[in-house]
């Protein structure tokens, strides 16, 4: 349905086309005539509002990664136990699969930042730096969790935070080449609960998981 181009709404269609646009075809593939044409508008429409296509899509980008460490932070600082913040990060990766893949006939590209880190040296510096920034965001949110499951009791003292902190940020960032290349989402989820399982076994305090 068309978007009439003097509409508040306007500039929020253009994102939300340009990133499904963006993980079907990557930064190469984006063309303004593509947006013009999901949305029943111009491609001067388009231009109007943002200009060029690295700034569209730079602004995408850091809006995508923005609400995704929201999503993240909103897990990570609640008062839920380690294992369910593991199982937590796992259910916001779900989301974001199961939104661009509806069935288990196909299992098409679901993460921007994973599509995009292939071509980081042509989306902008403002995207470049919404990249790197996610992974050390993650990290310290998680470092924060373990802290957090530490002095609630749930994990050992002796637990290394650095090293469990790098395997769930490195699966994170992996997120998506897993399932693509497990041809759906149960890979991950089995690294997900079997990583979970290996930390609660080797660091865990019985009867602390749940608080």
């Amino acid at each position: 349905m068309a978007v009439a181009p003097g509409t508040t709404i306007m500039k929020d269609e253009i994102r939300r086309v340009t990133v499904v646009l963006l993980l079907r075809h990557g930064y190469q593939g984006l063309r303004f005539r593509d947006i013009a044409e999901v949305l029943g508008t111009t491609r001067a429409n388009i231009h109007h509002h943002y200009g060029s296509k690295l700034n569209l899509c730079e602004e995408v980008v850091v809006e995508y990664i923005d609400l995704t460490l929201e999503k993240w932070a909103a897990n990570w600082t609640s008062n839920k136990s380690f294992s369910a913040k593991i199982d937590g990060m796992m259910e916001l990766n779900r989301e974001r699969y199961l939104a661009n893949n509806p069935t288990a006939t196909t299992c098409r590209p679901w993460s921007l930042m994973g599509r995009l880190r292939a071509e980081r040296d042509e989306i902008g510096p403002r995207a470049q730096q919404a990249l790197a920034s996610f992974a050390t965001t993650l990290d310290r949110l998680i470092l924060n969790g373990i802290a957090q499951a530490i002095e609630a009791g749930e994990l050992s003292k002796a637990a290394p935070r650095e090293d469990i902190a790098l395997q769930l940020v490195s699966i994170a960032d992996s997120a998506a080449a897993i399932t693509q290349d497990g041809g759906d989402f149960s890979r991950l989820e089995q690294l997900y609960r079997s990583f979970n399982r290996i930390v609660h076994h080797a660091y865990g305090n019985p009867g602390q998981e749940e608080r």
